[in-house]
């Protein structure tokens, strides 16, 4: 009697063991060829023409120029819409300001950068964010205009990126800046802006 069931335990093992083994391969396989396309450095040169909006009595506008190191910094591989990956950036930014009291800006921004990218997707969405510190020519004498040249700025940006090939990437998104000295005068008249922005990146 104990060989019989020992026999029957057998029989069974050895009827499940290859369904098992066939859905380990398709698991492997799922992973092994859904995996996100992640670049481990990349630099990006963006232009946009920003506009004033919300507070300042001066209509501004701004010709942003944009230079921008990428860093990976994890994957989500999961398969839903949030899947995609990481990146931390640096930028540096020149600004001539075409219409305002002021002529220039320049300053410099570190942020986050989220890729909803999927396996093997031309088209990628993104979402940025990021804070820094720069200078312009204030002139505290006109009203509406910046009270220092010291000024903090906050970026944040949304748009979808295009892969042209293994290296190239294009770009075109909105654009949304603040620029304020954080109170250090009084007033403090900050700027907002918000317009479009295009772009080329190259990948590593």
């Amino acid at each position: 009697m104990k060989f019989f069931r020992l026999a029957v335990v057998a029989s069974l093992f050895g009827s499940f063991a290859p369904m098992a083994g066939a859905a380990t391969d398709r698991i492997s396989t799922h992973f092994s060829t859904e995996a996100v396309e992640a670049p481990s450095f990349e630099v990006a040169a963006e232009t946009g023409y920003l506009v004033g909006i919300i507070g300042n009595p001066n209509s501004y506008e701004v010709a942003a120029q944009f230079f921008t190191a990428r860093w990976r910094w994890g994957v989500v591989e999961r398969d839903s819409w949030l899947q995609g990956y990481n990146q931390v950036y640096a930028l540096f930014m020149a600004e001539p300001l075409t219409r305002g009291p002021e002529n220039f800006y320049y300053g410099i921004s570190v942020g986050f950068r989220y890729n909803f990218a999927k396996p093997g997707a031309r088209f990628v969405p993104y979402v940025s964010g990021g804070i820094g510190l720069g200078w312009l020519d204030s002139h505290a004498s006109v009203f509406g205009a910046q009270g220092q040249d010291f000024t903090f700025n906050v970026l944040t940006a949304t748009g979808v990126s295009y892969r042209v090939n293994d290296h190239l990437k294009l770009n075109a998104g909105v654009l949304y800046q603040h620029l304020s000295n954080g109170g250090q005068t009084d007033p403090n008249p900050s700027v907002n802006l918000l317009g479009p922005q295009i772009g080329a990146t190259y990948t590593f």
